[in-house]
């Protein structure tokens, strides 16, 4: 009954040629263009491009960070299923301890939601690891207390893509005063737009960096934007 593109390859080609030819990437050095590409496609909105910072060697410290088998902490289910394990580099573990049995108490003790108690929990993973969040804000305000407080150690790289309407916009803007001040690079979403689809797509990008051989879905480690 439709008419429709069938062809995988060839809705990949289209889809990123789309994003080049549509979307401002001037501002993106050749290192990071692939990364904000990839963020884009993951959201479908070419108008994304001008709400995306970076922060820092955003590149050089994830791949260090993956290549050293160093984790992936994130603050939702939905973050960690949308991370293709078999990009990582060294089998890095990919991190979410949400739903474990002692969070519910820990929240109620600290007085906070869940996703910022599982904060908690990463004193022994974080040193040099990345950190995702694509969910809750209050996981990154939290996060930012204790890393620049020295409860925590630093990451080696904070993704902080929290969505919503009740401080998400607020907490990546502390992102970017205060993790540049503290020398820890970032990648974020400028305003209340985030979620789970792009953040995971952000460390997936990073990855394919990383490990330029391992794409997925059979395109050539250039891909996308062989400008970057």
């Amino acid at each position: 009954m439709f008419e429709y593109l069938r062809d995988p390859q060839a809705i990949y080609r289209q889809s990123f040629a789309t994003i080049e030819a549509e979307a401002d990437l001037a501002r993106f050095s050749d290192e990071l263009r692939p990364v904000a590409i990839r963020i884009i496609h993951a959201c479908g909105m070419v108008e994304m491009a001008e709400n995306i910072a970076f922060g820092g060697d955003v590149i050089a410290a994830a791949t260090t960070a993956l290549l050293a088998g160093k984790p992936v902490l994130t603050d939702a289910e939905m973050v960690k299923n949308g991370i293709i394990s078999r990009l990582l580099p060294a089998d890095n573990a990919v991190i979410c301890r949400l739903n474990d049995e002692n969070i519910p108490a820990l929240a109620a003790m600290i007085g906070t939601t869940r996703s910022a108690a599982a904060v908690e929990t990463w004193t022994n993973d974080i040193d040099g690891a990345i950190v995702a969040i694509g969910n809750a804000p209050t996981a990154l305000f939290h996060l930012l207390d204790a890393v620049l407080n020295g409860h925590l150690p630093k990451p080696a790289l904070i993704i902080g893509m929290p969505v919503g309407f009740v401080g998400a916009a607020e907490s990546k803007e502390a992102l970017i005063e205060h993790a540049g001040k503290a020398g820890i690079p970032f990648a974020t979403l400028r305003g209340r737009f985030g979620g789970s689809a792009v953040t995971a797509a952000t460390v997936n990008a990073l990855a394919r960096i990383a490990k330029p051989a391992e794409n997925a879905d059979g395109t050539p480690p250039s891909s996308p934007g062989t400008k970057g």
